[in-house]
């Protein structure tokens, strides 16, 4: 096997046309590579293909053309080796709600084949910390509860890849933490994580590389810290002595000032290229222009302005 724990190559997922729609193009030629170990984030707007391309592995979609290979096997010549080596956690909580916890795992190791001496039940139930709900009716457990069970039910089979579709969607800080540590201890243990979600924070937190789709195509690939490297703005916030009586962007005539946003009479929030300035003269413009300063405050760019800059710089393509 290569380094690579998923080689995906010429994506393409078109949907046919129907009554009154045109066709639909899910995935326009996609590659790239998820390494071994690691914890992939999968990141882009609503509809960009994300989950598309997540069903596609997971067996539940054809795909129109393209190969996708899972910890070596290609999901058309080798299905059944692909299919147990991947565990997929969709976004949709699905399982029988009158099976207890306990049985939700054995009907799903049953399901792929799992021996009985060989199934891992009771120590998934503890991995999750649900093992004090072993017996009670899956629909009576919370909602991040249930997010912990489906965790549990795609690794019944002990697969090397972990697929998490906005694992953390509607659930609240405390439960989304428990989350993240878990995924961090499944990784601890050799297991490579797949990870989409819309919380950006989240992404820049746990994963090691992050992909960006938007519009069924790749944006970009690359080690989350060279990723957020890439965004060159800096805000400063500026708390001012007095009201501002004319509109920001009237005294924030530099050319090396990306934007100047009015939060309220006496607070401007500057952003400026930080390759080419820095505070200090942001600030001496303002003081130049009469203006006393109160208090300042600076943020360093992070993720998110990185994904907004780069999916909009795609659709102005």
């Amino acid at each position: 096997m290569s380094d690579a724990a998923i080689e995906i190559r010429d994506l393409v997922k078109t949907y046919a046309a129907q009554k009154n729609q045109p066709v639909k193009h899910a995935l326009q030629g996609v590659s790239l590579d998820v390494p071994n170990g690691g914890i992939f984030g999968l990141l882009g707007p609503n509809g960009a293909g994300k989950s598309t391309m997540i069903n596609i592995m997971a067996g539940l979609v054809n795909k129109t053309g393209g190969t996708v290979r899972i910890w070596g096997h290609d999901i058309d010549r080798d299905h059944r080796n692909a299919k147990l080596s991947i565990g997929i956690v969709p976004q949709e909580i699905v399982f029988d709600p009158f099976f207890t916890p306990f049985e939700v795992l054995e009907n799903q190791a049953g399901m792929y084949g799992v021996a009985r001496t060989l199934r891992r039940s009771e120590a998934l139930l503890r991995a999750v910390h649900l093992h004090d709900k072993r017996n009670a009716y899956a629909r009576s457990l919370s909602g991040g509860m249930k997010r912990r069970l489906l965790i549990a039910k795609a690794m019944v089979h002990a697969p090397p890849i972990l697929v998490l579709d906005e694992p953390t969607a509607g659930v609240d800080v405390e439960l989304r933490r428990q989350l993240w540590e878990l995924v961090g201890d499944l990784n601890s243990q050799g297991v490579t994580v797949v990870l989409t979600t819309h919380y950006l924070e989240e992404a820049e937190q746990l994963c090691d590389r992050i992909a960006i789709i938007n519009h069924g195509t790749l944006v970009t690939n690359q080690p989350t810290r060279e990723l957020i490297a890439m965004a060159r703005d800096k805000i400063v916030r500026v708390t001012l002595e007095r009201d501002l009586t004319v509109p920001a962007e009237a005294i924030m005539g530099d050319p090396l000032l990306t934007k100047a946003v009015l939060i309220d009479p006496r607070t401007l929030e500057i952003t400026y290229d930080r390759d080419r300035m820095s505070a200090g003269q942001v600030l001496a413009i303002l003081q130049r222009e009469g203006y006393t300063i109160q208090d300042v405050t600076t943020r360093e760019a992070d993720l998110e302005d990185v994904f907004v800059q780069l999916t909009m710089q795609q659709q102005a393509a």
